[in-house]
């Protein structure tokens, strides 16, 4: 027996160090999806085809662990990368598969991040589909007090509004976002808030204080190794040194964001930049370089039509799959919404009967207790009345008994009373005789007294023994 004691001891030991390990293990895993994820992040602005990599490796690992929250967050990661790759098609995908986990999940702070994100993926397609996508961002925001989400949105809302030419509208959502990031100190984006106001202040033709805001943009960015800002901070910059006249720096500042460009194999960006160098080498009227820059511009945009084409006719299927996942999600939800009705009612209807039920069988076993006190009573109240019978019938008895002893007793008292005054009549007639006589002076005194004497003395035996006799009657 104490042998099969210490082994179920053992074993449980065994078992529980085992539990605690798996758990341990699991928390270090869910802890590397986190960390992969942020780090895929940390790259969108360096090298985004890492952000790629190291999301989809976050990604694989979540899906094998089964954490919904990691898969999440790899597949938004992953678009993000995606999206400043310009591989739209796949960003729209991967978003969408964010946003499906994130809604599972009743994630909030992840939905809006996502709609933000898709906000900023239709911004130069569709700009009302954009705005609603980052107004539904926005709201989330506010909601849960993310002031890092609602930065963003504010960030990104600069930019539909700079896409459109309202430049001094972008320049107030630039101001608001940033005054959030400084809160926050977050660098990164406060790099962005600066090329994007340095962007508004260029096309305002405010060109001094564009220069001074990128120039400014452009060092901060480097020191962070955000080589996709650099490269955009260089295209602008360019212009602004060219709009100056100053086409030395805007050579060498094209130069340096060619370099970027191919860095993190961003071909749009790499386009607009020889663009920009176009538009350099007519200013400076250098036609022979200008007409070799145009025409690898011109063969790009035909290349860029079609992907852009492309994209656009991916992003409407993406679109029309989205709109109809839509309407059966709210199908679903619609059927799930009466589905539960329809069980509350129902559950409803059962606890009534059971409450009805309840009462019934409370209420028959309360008569059911009602009527066994009631018989015990009567059997009680029945016991008691025959007592009260019997007690009846022996005060009946016992008065009859006394009544018939007193008849008796009365029938002696007066034969008693006959009686004696009967014995006593004659003595007493005598002693009157004796006084009449004595009165009449025809007796002799002495003699008189004398037999007076026998006459009381008889009136006393008689009492004697008339009271002897009603003692011995006893």
């Amino acid at each position: 027996m104490k042998k099969t004691l210490l082994f179920l001891s053992f074993t449980l030991l065994a078992f529980s160090a085992f539990a605690i390990n798996v758990s341990d293990e699991a928390g270090r895993d869910t802890n590397e999806v986190k960390k992969l994820n942020k780090q895929a992040l940390e790259y969108r602005l360096t090298n985004p085809s890492e952000t790629v990599i190291i999301a989809n490796k976050s990604l694989a690992l979540a899906q094998i662990l089964g954490y919904n929250r990691g898969i999440a967050e790899a597949y938004r990661v992953a678009g993000v990368g995606q999206y400043y790759l310009n591989q739209l098609d796949s960003a729209i995908t991967s978003y969408y598969n964010a946003l499906s986990y994130f809604q599972k999940l009743n994630d909030l702070k992840g939905e809006g991040e996502v709609y933000n994100n898709i906000g900023n993926l239709y911004r130069d397609k569709d700009a009302v589909r954009s705005k609603g996508y980052f107004n539904k961002a926005l709201a989330i925001g506010i909601h849960l007090s993310s002031k890092q989400l609602t930065a963003k949105v504010y960030l990104n809302l600069g930019n539909l509004f700079f896409r459109q030419k309202s430049f001094d509208e972008a320049l107030n959502y630039y101001d608001k976002s940033e005054a959030i990031f400084t809160q926050l100190k977050d660098s990164v984006n406060i790099i962005q808030c600066f090329e994007n106001k340095g962007n508004a202040y260029f096309k305002l033709n405010k060109l001094d204080l564009a220069q001074q805001t990128l120039v400014d943009a452009n060092k901060k960015a480097k020191e962070r190794n955000l080589n996709e800002a650099v490269a955009s901070i260089d295209l602008t910059l360019a212009l602004v040194y060219t709009a100056k006249n100053k086409f030395t720096k805007a050579e060498n500042i094209l130069k340096e964001g060619s370099t970027y460009a191919r860095i993190i194999n961003d071909g749009i960006l790499e386009h607009d930049l020889k663009y920009t160098n176009f538009q350099l080498e007519y200013k400076r009227k250098n036609w022979k370089a200008a007409i070799e820059y145009l025409k690898s511009v011109s063969k790009q945009d035909s290349l860029d039509t079609k992907d852009i084409l492309s994209s656009q006719l991916m992003l409407d299927e993406v679109k029309h799959k989205q709109e109809e996942q839509q309407n059966l999600a709210n199908l679903q939800e619609k059927e799930n919404q009466y589905e539960r009705v329809r069980f509350w009612g129902v559950t409803s209807v059962a606890g009534l009967l059971l409450v009805a039920i309840g009462l019934l069988v409370s209420n028959v076993k309360s008569k059911a207790k009602t009527n066994v006190q009631l018989i015990a009573l009567n059997a009680e109240v029945s016991r008691q009345k025959d007592n009260l019978d019997k007690v009846n019938h022996h005060l009946e008895e016992i008065i009859d008994e006394r009544t018939k002893d007193l008849q008796i007793k009365n029938k002696k008292l007066s034969d008693y009373s006959s009686y004696l005054s009967h014995q006593i009549r004659g003595p007493i007639a005598t002693l009157k005789g004796l006084l009449n006589l004595e009165r009449e002076g025809l007796v002799d005194e002495k003699e008189c007294i004398n037999m007076m004497d026998r006459c009381i003395s008889e009136i006393d035996e008689k009492i004697i023994e008339t009271s002897e006799m009603m003692h011995d009657s006893k």
